[in-house]
């Protein structure tokens, strides 16, 4: 592939940090410089390393900026579950149905990884 954005990955990674973003316009405001500027951040770093990741000159930089989008995604998730147990908007199934947008982005990066880093 010539271009990160036809990657797979970095297209529902992308698409994920628009629902974050979504999502988070219906946080309370007092948690604008708090967990939605937290999630958002989050949410653009998953898309972000990837298309930094797929300009470097090797695969094993490559590897190395999965592995950071990755994490990224793991604190998103735990930002989710944190909201979700707390209750921070009334609407629970959209944070649940973002939990699960976040599993599926994570699945793609372990399986992505595991092939490359053969």
């Amino acid at each position: 592939m010539a271009n990160y954005k036809d990657q797979f990955i970095w297209q529902k990674a992308k698409n994920l940090a628009v629902i974050v973003y979504k999502l988070t316009n219906n946080y309370p405001k007092k948690e604008l410089y708090g967990l939605v500027s937290q999630m958002n951040r989050c949410a653009i770093s998953i898309p972000s390393n990837i298309a930094e990741g797929y300009g470097r000159k090797s695969t094993k930089e490559y590897l190395q900026f999965l592995h950071i989008a990755l994490g990224s995604s793991r604190e998103l998730e735990t930002q989710l579950i944190i909201s979700k147990e707390v209750k921070i908007i009334e609407n629970i199934e959209w944070i649940d149905l973002t939990i699960d947008k976040v599993n599926e982005v994570q699945a793609l990066f372990v399986s992505t990884i595991n092939t490359l880093d053969k």
